[in-house]
């Protein structure tokens, strides 16, 4: 337990400290470089990127007997038919896609972010302080997903990225951000009266990154340095490799065998972007099909995960 303990504590630690970095890494690359060029933006995020993509390539481990291969085959198959057609219906209709994604992260990232609190609080034997989950993922959600998408820069951000995108929102933009403040105060509020005061740092610190920086970071840096990190941690929970590394107290290579087995994934990823970038006889950029094959994989990984999610949120 105290080894589990200390993995994740290390990982909440670095995540934190990587939102802290890019944040002031993003202020001053606007300033030196320019907030409209979008070379060293587009770097970034294709980095963060390939950094969360691995943590959805082991989902079979939560949900699927590994002793029965006819059952691993055909979870497979279904699980990358999903995928692929999720990948087209965005290509199709880009808007109708992005705004389901849209949601459907917001849900995801949350509940993913308060079952790694529980979890946390449960390796802790912490009794008190219990924390306040439908006001974490709510705020928790929202803010990293659609704060980004409403702020000022964004509508050059999509334009460069798929020009379709640019009113997603509709015209409610403003409507949108209300709410996301009205979350953040409730969020903040609810972790105060319940003394969770680390979390008001996460809080604050998801709130800048959403603030400051582009919204191509914003989104990359939290799916891959914050959301997939913090998840992988979980995942070293139920993987056989992982729980052999926790017998013997070696907590980093707990945390490894957990993201190794993932990085052909990673490779796949790029490799179908690029072919339908090369291929698909449309003029968008690299980083759209990129974008389009991370929210496609999202939406089985989504639904595996739940029997997970549903285990931590019961402590």
């Amino acid at each position: 337990m105290k080894t589990r303990l200390e993995l994740f504590e290390r990982v909440r630690l670095y995540s934190s400290m990587a939102v802290a970095m890019v944040i002031v890494a993003s202020l001053v690359a606007s300033q030196l470089i320019g907030s409209k060029n979008l070379t060293w933006q587009v770097a970034i995020a294709l980095c963060a990127l390939a950094v969360g993509i691995p943590h959805g390539a082991l989902d079979h481990f939560v949900t699927v007997p590994r002793t029965n291969k006819k059952t691993m085959v055909s979870f497979i198959f279904i699980y990358v038919l999903v995928a692929c057609a999720a990948a087209l219906a965005i290509l199709k209709w880009n808007v109708l896609g992005f705004q389901i994604v849209v949601l459907m992260s917001l849900v995801h990232f949350g509940i993913g972010d308060s079952a790694f609190l529980n979890e946390l609080d449960r390796l802790k034997e912490k009794s008190s302080s219990r924390l306040p989950t439908a006001f974490v993922v709510l705020a928790f959600g929202s803010i990293p997903v659609v704060l980004p998408l409403v702020n000022s820069s964004s509508t050059s951000a999509l334009s460069e990225v798929n020009v379709n995108l640019v009113n997603w929102h509709q015209g409610f933009e403003q409507d949108l951000r209300l709410i996301v403040l009205f979350l953040f105060i409730v969020a903040l509020a609810a972790l105060l009266i319940t003394k969770r005061y680390r979390d008001m740092v996460d809080l604050f610190l998801l709130a800048a990154l959403a603030v400051l920086t582009p919204p191509l970071i914003a989104f990359a840096v939290y799916f891959g340095c914050w959301h997939a990190m913090r998840h992988t941690a979980r995942l070293t929970l139920v993987l056989p490799k992982s729980q052999s590394e926790y017998d013997q107290s070696h907590a980093l290579k707990a945390f490894w065998s957990a993201v190794i087995p993932g990085t052909p994934a990673l490779i796949g990823s790029f490799v179908v972007a690029a072919g339908l970038w090369i291929y698909g006889n449309v003029d968008k950029s690299f980083f759209w099909f990129v974008l389009t094959i991370v929210w496609a994989l999202t939406i089985p990984h989504m639904i595996v995960t739940a029997k997970l999610d549903r285990k931590a949120l019961r402590i």
